[in-house]
């Protein structure tokens, strides 16, 4: 059965966002390559998540929704995909470049001794090998890299690249259901819980972002009498009463540079840059942030880049396409109010 397979990752019984990006991604291969488009779906409510599929654009989807494969575990997780890829010599096997998917995608990919692209941002098909454009050097370049051995090709999808399709209703797929390769008591992990984190945003998948940096510590205002840290107070203070209002005006999630994390202005699950989280919104808009090279490997795919900073030699002006030099927290509570009055809040 020749196909290109698309690995759905779910957490709870639920899709991530970014796998129905990943099956975008999957449809252009397959139509270039004019075979099937086959979702793979292990886990609790495999079903349902398989059908959801077909409303995004898959044709067949092999399930597997065993115990032992509930919670995700690479062990049962890259053997069952190593099997499906022996029996089934698929022309590509796609996900969504998370850290799930990487792990997976890498571990089947040794296991066939099959070629990998990684944190793809476009896809081409020339004599039925793929080629894809790609981040280099922190992000500093883009690099073609091909695929020239024969066999299946696995392919991981940076996200946000591809848009994901629209659902499309009543669509239904042919679902094959598949047995796990490994028992419980040959898979040596096991996942005792899980424990919800407080205030834990989802930079990756947001389509617009208000990020601050070092420049939050410029708050005018005035701490409490005996602040121990009057500029994590400052800064604390501007994160909560003046990036958050616009964020939430734009419907966005708050990131924020490393010095600005390391600093204790805000928690490490905001921190956008190579050592943070690799975005990819449609809007970054980058508050104090000067633009250190560590900052931009982490954004510098963004489709609009808008800087605010006092220095006009700030390098995050070179790629921005619109820049305000000047203070943050006399331009930021100005566009929240004309960002509300635009749009009716």
């Amino acid at each position: 059965m020749s196909a290109v397979f698309v690995w759905i990752e779910t957490f709870n019984g639920k899709a991530i966002p970014a796998s129905w990006e990943a099956l975008a991604a999957g449809k252009t291969l397959a139509d270039q390559f004019g075979v099937p488009l086959t979702a793979l779906v292990f886990g609790q409510n495999a079903a349902a998540v398989a059908a959801e599929a077909a409303t995004y654009g898959a044709s067949k989807a092999l399930v597997s929704d065993d115990a032992t494969l509930a919670d995700f575990r690479l062990e049962p997780y890259a053997a069952l995909l190593t099997k499906l890829v022996q029996d089934s010599s698929p022309k590509a096997v796609a996900a969504a470049a998370t850290s799930r998917g990487r792990q997976l995608l890498a571990a089947s990919a040794a296991d066939t001794e099959s070629p990998m692209l990684s944190d793809v941002l476009r896809l081409t098909v020339a004599d039925d090998k793929a080629s894809a454009e790609r981040p280099a050097y922190a992000g500093k370049v883009l690099s073609d890299a091909a695929v020239t051995a024969d066999g299946t090709q696995f392919v991981a999808i940076r996200s946000r690249a591809f848009k994901a399709a629209e659902p499309q209703a009543g669509a239904q797929a042919e679902v094959t259901t598949v047995a796990p390769v490994l028992s419980e008591d040959q898979i040596a992990t096991k996942v005792e819980a899980f424990e919800a984190e407080v205030g834990t945003v989802n930079l990756t998948d947001a389509g617009i972002i208000v990020s601050g940096g070092r420049g939050m510590a410029n708050n005018p205002k005035e701490p409490p009498a005996g602040t121990d840290k009057p500029d994590v107070w400052k800064a604390q203070d501007g994160f909560e009463n003046v990036l958050k209002p616009m964020a939430d005006a734009l419907g966005a999630a708050v990131g924020a540079s490393r010095a600005a994390v390391d600093a204790g202005y805000i928690p490490y699950a905001h921190q956008v840059g190579q050592t943070g989280k690799v975005v990819s919104p449609d809007l970054y808009i980058a508050c104090g942030i000067s633009g250190a090279i560590q900052h931009q490997a982490g954004m510098r795919t963004s489709k609009i880049i808008v800087a605010i900073n006092k220095d006009p030699e700030s390098p995050i002006f070179k790629m921005a396409r619109y820049g305000l030099v000047g203070d943050l927290y006399q331009i930021v509570p100005a566009l929240t109010e004309e960002i509300k009055k635009r749009l009716g809040k």
